[in-house]
């Protein structure tokens, strides 16, 4: 006997794709802006609702390749080549976020999505940063290479504020949305529900 199709799986799809195409439009802004994005909220959602792991990881992560071409071969033009410099510390981070929403969110509620939130923000902010500090990244007071001592990861860390800030609350108002929207499914169409 056939099983009915399962709307749950194109919606989650299709939550996790509107928050790629909210990235891909605001890709534009070269400033700490560019950080006021859904990639912390994307990475959260689907940890917490793709019910197998290999959905979980796989599939934003696919979402976020997917938006990097857009914006670096469409928008950029491929200026930057087809990825960015860093590019594999972003998309390990972004799986530690995909991890943090399948450990966090395992009950969503508001609560525990702000807890991740500011946890997924925090992490991003703390593995970035010294990313770009290991790569010998620029102090903006003397536009020379940082420093490969505390100080200097300091100050990559006291740089990186304004993206951590943006990240944050980019994060938290992109999770009320997604979570908040498909709670709100969820209840209005119980199908929607893990079975």
């Amino acid at each position: 006997m056939k099983q009915p199709l399962n709307p749950r799986l194109p919606v989650l799809l299709l939550f996790i794709g509107l928050a790629a195409a909210l990235r891909i439009a605001n890709a534009a802004h070269c400033s700490p802006m560019a950080n006021f994005t859904p990639l912390g909220a994307m990475a959260l959602f689907g940890g917490s609702y793709f019910s197998h792991r290999w959905k979980a990881f796989a599939l934003p992560l696919l979402t976020l390749w997917l938006s990097d071409l857009v914006i670096n071969v469409g928008l950029y033009k491929g200026q930057f080549g087809i990825m960015y410099e860093g590019w594999y510390w972003i998309y390990g981070i972004f799986a530690l976020l995909v991890w943090c929403g399948k450990r966090l969110l395992e009950q969503v509620s508001v609560k525990n999505v702000l807890l991740a939130s500011l946890v997924a923000s925090l992490s991003h902010w703390l593995l970035a940063d010294t990313s770009v500090w290991l790569g010998g990244g620029t102090d903006l007071r003397t536009q020379l290479p940082l420093s490969r001592d505390l100080a200097g990861w300091q100050q990559c860390l006291w740089q990186g504020v304004p993206y951590l800030r943006n990240f944050l609350v980019g994060t938290l108002l992109y999770s009320a949305v997604l979570f908040g929207g498909f709670e709100w499914l969820q209840n209005r169409y119980p199908k929607l529900a893990v079975a």
